[in-house]
């Protein structure tokens, strides 16, 4: 770590990533003494590299209420971090972006709440982000600006930076315009959004949503993945997102790990089979649909609770949403009813920990787990399923996943369902349970192998090559054929 050094930190920087949270979090160490510890998740694991190899600098929240340190250097990048008060994280970011938002970009799996208070502080904290960045841009800086909480941040950038190449990422899912159109400030959002050069999502359905929602809302000149706006073109092409394969690959044949996961089996009283499900504890993820399918498979008497178990990890997730809570409490109620119904004296049929679990853990789990069961209403990707497909190298083990999940379009030799249909939720399952292992293998030998060729660096590497060809681009240009990554 090194000392920062006020507000020359980050100034002039040629790339700058912003991101509701900055990539690092505030730990306290043994000695009692706080410091700041690189985060543990992909998108930093994908960027930092993109951002430290230019001089670049990462703009975000801290994670904290309060005052804003002082920008500091972590990792070779320069981080510039926004405050937000306690208010503003109640109304900007557990109200508009996670009671608003994430439910209307979902399906509505929840009914969305709309408050103009929520919206008004949306507003004011982009402003501030916008501004952050605006201040630590160099000239003709490419700016690549991500997700749901900060979608008006490219056009407020646009305004006062017009000499900024600016990308934005959606990791979430779009909705389509019969959905999208019940948000008050439709508009905004939209406008929002033609600030960048380039507007990427997980899958072309949704960047065809989008294309259709600025040809319509704004009477607005489009073809194929192209948007005449100001004078400019605006792109919006698919990126999967995907995870660090090799990393993951090797993590799991790892002797710790391995040694792990024959012994997670035993712990589990060496079933016949192992299903498993990792989730953060979310409506949106479909975790009752795989407990109701397992209770009535054993209802059924087509599997045995002392020969077939589950296990659901459900990471803790906004415990401050109302939504959140009701939905813990009806998830462990589902929970105890199928274990006070078929569990034994030898343990419990479902084994459920509603707890953050280490990356080596959830590997050794992937490598103990029969079938992987995926069953979300709506997701823009699902990296666990890719986790589970990079640690089977021994090819052995099944993928259910959802229809409705990004990455079903990338792993097609899953066993697909749809979550709403528990009968053939069940049959999937059932299949999954019963493959010959030739046939897993030749699943999952084509899943890992699409895997390593689209991994992490590869998504970010298509992105950043496809919005650094976007810089000093006439209005008539079109790039959205021939760029490395290109989707749909």
């Amino acid at each position: 770590m090194v000392e920062n050094n006020g507000d020359l930190v980050g100034a002039d920087s040629p790339v700058v990533v912003v991101a509701n949270r900055l990539p690092v979090d505030l730990v306290t160490g043994p000695d009692g003494q706080s410091r700041w510890q690189r985060s543990p998740g992909g998108l930093v694991t994908a960027l930092e590299p993109f951002v430290a190899g230019r001089g670049g600098a990462w703009v975000g929240w801290s994670g904290s209420a309060g005052e804003a340190p002082e920008p500091f250097e972590s990792g070779g990048m320069s981080l510039i971090p926004v405050p937000l008060q306690e208010a503003e994280v109640d109304r900007y970011y557990e109200g508009m972006s996670n009671a608003s938002l994430w439910p209307l970009y979902h399906d509505v799996v929840e009914k969305p709440e709309y408050h103009r208070t929520w919206w008004d502080t949306y507003v004011q904290v982009n402003k501030r982000f916008a501004e952050r960045t605006a201040a630590v841009a160099a000239e003709g800086a490419i700016v690549w600006v991500h997700d749901y909480q900060l979608q008006l941040v490219p056009a407020l950038l646009r305004q006062s930076r017009p000499d900024l190449t600016i990308g934005f990422f959606l990791h979430i899912p779009f909705p389509p315009y019969e959905l999208f159109t019940q948000l008050p400030w439709r508009s905004a959002i939209v406008e929002g959004l033609l600030g960048a050069d380039l507007v990427g999502f997980q899958r072309p359905a949704a960047a065809a949503n989008f294309v259709q929602l600025a040809r319509r809302l704004h009477d607005l000149p489009a073809r194929g993945q192209q948007i005449e706006y100001e004078k400019r073109t605006v792109v919006a092409r698919a990126f999967p997102i995907s995870i660090d394969v090799a990393a993951f690959d090797e993590l799991s044949r790892s002797p710790e790990v391995l040694a792990r996961a024959a012994e997670i089996r035993k712990e589990l009283g060496n079933p016949a089979k192992i299903i498993l499900g990792v989730d953060r504890l979310d409506y949106t993820k479909g975790i009752g649909v795989r407990l109701a399918a397992f209770q009535e498979l054993l209802e059924d008497g087509v599997i045995e609770a002392a020969d077939t178990v589950l296990v659901q990890v459900a990471t803790p997730s906004r415990e401050r949403v109302e939504h959140y809570v009701h939905m813990r409490e009806t998830i462990e109620q589902q929970v105890g009813h199928i274990n006070g119904t078929f569990g034994s004296i030898g343990g419990p049929a479902v084994h459920y920990f509603n707890q953050s679990m280490p990356r080596e853990e959830l590997a050794a789990l992937y490598r103990a787990a029969d079938v992987m069961l995926v069953t979300p209403y709506r997701d823009g990707m699902n990296l666990v399923a890719k986790e589970y497909v990079a640690a089977r190298g021994d090819l052995r083990g099944a993928l259910v996943l959802s229809e409705f999940a990004g990455a079903a379009a990338e792993l097609k030799q899953a066993f697909l369902v749809n979550p709403h249909d528990i009968a053939g939720v069940k049959s999937q399952l059932v299949r999954a349970l019963r493959v010959e292992p030739a046939e897993a293998a030749k699943r999952m030998r084509g899943m890992r192998r699409h895997l390593f060729k689209n991994d992490l660096e590869h998504w970010a590497g298509s992105f950043f090559d496809a919005l650094r060809g976007r810089a000093g681009q006439p209005a008539s240009s079109d790039d959205s054929r021939g760029q490395p990554g290109a989707q749909g």
